[in-house]
């Protein structure tokens, strides 16, 4: 199966130039995620993860938002989930599946990610755009967690993505009050990376991806996980372990023998993720 074709209109997938466009495909719902666009999300990141012609994802939402996050039109007309004929511990262990296969997967993929925000991003949109490398949002996006608005305690890794940008203090906040965040203020917070005007917005964050897309996949590669592993050990003798075993790696790449031709001779580098 071709990675552009998710198998579902509720997310749309195309490749150019090892730029990977993933767009959530439902407007009238603003985006809001259904059964289809979850695992079809699932499927086309998992696929990603190992396609050497995917060097970058840009994670975007069609029309005027991101993802709000669940459906709650659909939860309120299911009532309290009574007519979900599966077990409680069926659906804890459904959810958690679908969480380590779409932010999860996007926190650990080898590659750099970047979220695109046109619009709202809420809930467990929220999480999916938090657990990208990066985010640019248009200028009039919002940032909301919204699940305290319906009774929710939180999915898809926000509150470990949230806490980990912004503190526990404001995470707390945030969660609690379910206020709107508007693009300048999540400049601000370090929740997103830039802020540009709404029609400026496919255009810069393609720009910033196909830089990704040309980079040092191998040493991207390494770098994420030596990220990662500082959040989640944040021993700082395990850190630099890891760094020195990541780092002497690199050198033996072709890509690091091709950068230092190139610095010495005072040229841009071409790297070929070898």
């Amino acid at each position: 199966m071709s990675i552009t074709d998710t198998g579902t209109n509720h997310l749309l997938a195309e490749l150019n130039e090892g730029v990977l466009t993933l767009t959530m495909n439902r407007p009238e719902a603003r985006n809001a995620m259904s059964g289809e666009m979850t695992g079809a999300l699932q499927a086309t990141l998992e696929a990603a993860q190992l396609d050497t012609d995917v060097r970058c994802i840009v994670l975007t939402g069609a029309g005027k938002g991101f993802c709000a996050g669940g459906d709650v039109k659909g939860m309120a007309a299911s009532g309290d989930g009574s007519q979900d004929e599966n077990t409680i511990d069926f659906r804890i262990h459904r959810q958690r599946l679908n969480q380590r296969g779409t932010s999860g997967r996007l926190y650990e993929m080898p590659k750099p990610t970047l979220a695109a925000l046109p619009g709202a991003a809420a809930g467990a949109g929220l999480g999916l755009a938090l657990a990208c490398d990066m985010r640019i949002m248009a200028s009039n996006a919002v940032m909301t967690t919204a699940f305290a608005r319906v009774g929710f305690s939180g999915d898809y890794g926000g509150t470990f993505f949230l806490t980990q940008l912004v503190g526990t203090a404001k995470a707390r906040e945030l969660y609690y009050l379910s206020e709107r965040v508007s693009a300048a203020e999540a400049l601000d917070l370090g929740l997103t990376n830039w802020v540009c005007e709404p029609e400026e917005l496919q255009a810069k964050a393609q720009e910033i991806a196909r830089r990704l897309a040309t980079g040092p996949t191998v040493a991207y590669r390494y770098m994420k996980e030596n990220l990662n592993r500082a959040i989640s050990s944040g021993d700082l003798n395990d850190c630099m372990d890891l760094e020195a075993t990541h780092h002497i790696h690199c050198g033996q790449t072709e890509d690091h023998q091709n950068a230092t031709k190139a610095f010495v001779e005072k040229r841009e580098p071409v790297f070929n993720g070898r």
